[in-house]
């Protein structure tokens, strides 16, 4: 391969926030998919976990595009996204069993361009194929308090280690938990692998492995105390939320397990910044 998954997802990472009207905002995380329709129309999705919308009281969020200047540097502009009708009418699709929400939007030309491939988001067998396991370290985007990297907006980068055995199937562990210190304004972050070289089960040569994880959905907490724990909802439910633009019958998992007792939402309601 001749990308690199974290360059390509920090372009894809989008900050997403709304102000609530007394000097405050609050704040999540979400990132674009390319995902043509089923007739093969170009189209980009915005990711995040549902939560974060849902938690949001206007029909209106704000996401925080970024342009590149001729002389290097880059701009932060923030545009306006509905995602609500006057009458309080949802205009995202949700999934009916996870915590994941998608949104078909227009992005700017240059945006469109930074979304990430559908088919990069991990299958149902990702994770056995390239061996995944407790230990294993994957990176994690985000937006922590509603902080950026720099003035340009671009997310922050931190990584953490598989916190939990087993992880798949995702049918019967839909969530796993990540060794990671979560903040409100974190929620709908992209959890990525990406190694240079593995060696997959059954193969003797180290390969390549970079694929999109999941989704930042949660923290552990435990008698109002933070365990510095993560949990992530498989990519397989992005992908069956994005079906379901398309078909909101579209089937979906029924998961027999849950890594999720004892933890709550790492949500945006908590992450109120400064406006």
């Amino acid at each position: 391969m001749v990308w690199d998954l974290s360059v390509e997802l920090i372009h894809a990472t989008v900050q997403l926030e709304q102000p609530l009207g007394d000097g405050t905002r609050t704040v999540g995380t979400g990132f674009l998919v390319k995902a043509p329709t089923p007739d093969g129309r170009p189209r980009t999705i915005l990711v995040t976990a549902n939560h974060v919308f849902a938690k949001m009281p206007g029909a209106n969020a704000r996401i925080g595009y970024r342009f590149s200047n001729s002389d290097g540097s880059w701009s932060y502009s923030p545009q306006t996204l509905k995602i609500r009708e006057r009458g309080g009418e949802e205009l995202w699709t949700k999934h009916p069993a996870r915590d994941v929400a998608a949104i078909e939007i227009t992005a700017p030309p240059e945006f469109a361009k930074a979304a990430i491939p559908v088919d990069w988001l991990a299958k149902d067998d990702t994770f056995s194929k390239n061996g995944v396991a407790a230990g294993d370290q994957m990176m994690a985007l985000g937006f922590p308090r509603g902080l950026a990297a720099n003035q340009a907006g671009f997310p922050i980068l931190r990584s953490g280690k598989v916190a939990s055995y087993p992880v798949a199937p995702a049918n019967v562990f839909p969530t796993f938990l990540l060794d990671f210190t979560v903040f409100p304004g974190n929620s709908g972050g992209p959890v990525f692998m990406s190694e240079g070289a593995r060696r997959r089960p059954g193969s003797v040569e180290a390969q390549e492995v970079q694929f999109v994880a999941g989704l930042l959905t949660q923290q552990v907490e435990l008698n109002n105390e933070r365990l510095e724990i993560g949990i992530v909802t498989h990519a397989k439910y992005i992908r069956e939320t994005i079906a379901r633009l398309d078909d909101p019958l579209a089937p979906v998992t029924v998961a027999h397990a849950d890594n999720s007792t004892g933890a709550r939402a790492a949500s945006a309601e908590e992450a109120v910044s400064p406006d």
